[in-house]
């Protein structure tokens, strides 16, 4: 009987499932503590066993479950909570579940070698705790799992909600100052006064569309594409960001193009794209020198590339600039997002989104977009 033969090995069998746990995981972690749980299940086993020599079929399901699991059971249970210790402390889902395994293939090998026969109604017993057990154990790390990440999504969405409402309380407090002060009547709109009031008003509106562009990449809404006048759609740019509070002291070139070169693109997330590129080289260039924003027509695509004077780019592949929260340099206000927001817009619109350095002087970020609708949907297809 597998009960009489589990009882009798049953020392053998722990010692020989915590020689193959040890030999799994770290050096530097409790190598007995995976199998800590072995013992506890070979028990419920042998019970489950003896239990289904009676009539108390019951019994048994409430301690070992049902085939097919779908009811609650102490071995599921006793695994749920074996598995939460186990997941917590670092182990991954396979090593819980390799446990169990362990246990199967120390009953077999040790019954092949004392010759021991297991009847296929107790085979079929054992297979049903492992099965139940490995559930419980999955489910648990799939708990976690979701837990986890839910807390993570949490913690990014107040890691960038909490930069962006400090961002636009700033911004907000300078353009109530400036109103009270026009209201007041000591100042008129045409002077500095009115300039702190287009500034403030200009940055809430590109921290806003950052945000809505965002938005709109990540919930995967698709880019409301159309042609645009590349030559209007410059000009607006130019109108816009020279009134961006850290465009003072540099120079600001905007090359000019043909005036029948278009663009086909979303027009909100080009703008936020390409204002994001300005605000970052606005950021980071030296004072007196120059920003130049360049666009130019390639044989399929669409070129628009902006030039700083930062002094080159720091140590470590360029692409990472491209990613969530990176900053360079001293300035690390704002929230990192902007260069990761303007990559996300282009890839969306069926772009890239590349890196350039110039040692010693500084970088040009380049944009490279379709042409028309059909270079759209060629992009799209390869």
């Amino acid at each position: 009987m597998l009960h009489s033969f589990l009882t009798t090995n049953r020392a053998l069998l722990i010692e020989r499932c915590r020689a193959m746990a040890a030999a799994r995981v770290q050096p530097d972690r409790d190598k007995l503590k995976i199998s800590h749980g072995i013992p506890l299940f070979l028990d419920q086993l042998i019970e489950t066993l003896l239990i289904e020599q009676t009539a108390e079929s019951a019994r048994s399901r409430s301690l070992s479950g049902i085939s097919g699991g779908g009811l609650s059971s102490e071995i599921a249970d006793t695994a749920t909570l074996r598995s939460r210790e186990l997941l917590k402390s670092g182990f991954t889902l396979e090593q819980v579940v390799r446990e169990y395994g362990d246990v199967c293939q120390a009953i077999t090998n040790r019954a092949s070698e004392t010759r021991a026969p297991i009847a296929v109604e107790e085979f079929r017993t054992l297979n049903r705790c492992l099965d139940n057990a490995i559930a419980g154990a999955v489910t648990e790390f799939s708990s976690q799992h979701v837990t986890a990440a839910a807390e993570e999504a949490f913690n990014a969405l107040n890691s960038r909600l909490g930069p962006l409402a400090h961002e636009l309380r700033n911004y907000l407090h300078a353009a109530l100052h400036a109103v009270k002060a026009i209201k007041a009547g000591n100042v008129g709109m045409g002077g500095a006064t009115g300039a702190v009031l287009d500034r403030s008003l200009l940055g809430m509106r590109n921290l806003i569309d950052s945000s809505l562009a965002e938005v709109r990449v990540t919930a995967g809404i698709p880019p409301r594409a159309q042609s645009i006048r590349l030559a209007d759609f410059l000009g607006e740019i130019e109108a816009a960001a020279a009134l961006d509070p850290r465009a003072a002291g540099i120079k600001l070139t905007v090359t000019p193009v043909d005036l029948d070169i278009v663009v086909y693109a979303d027009p909100e997330m080009l703008a936020s794209a390409v204002g994001n590129l300005l605000q970052n080289a606005f950021k980071f260039t030296k004072r007196h020198t120059e920003v130049t924003l360049h666009a130019y027509l390639g044989e399929d695509r669409i070129f628009i590339e902006v030039k700083d004077h930062c002094g080159g780019l720091p140590p470590g592949p360029s692409e990472n600039l491209l990613r969530p929260f990176a900053q360079k340099g001293n300035d690390r206000s704002g929230l990192g997002l902007g260069l990761e927001i303007c990559r996300r817009s282009v890839e969306a619109n069926h772009g890239t989104v590349s890196v350039r350095d110039l040692p010693g002087i500084g970088c040009v970020f380049t944009i490279a977009l379709p042409r028309d609708a059909q270079g759209a949907r060629l992009t799209l297809a390869t």
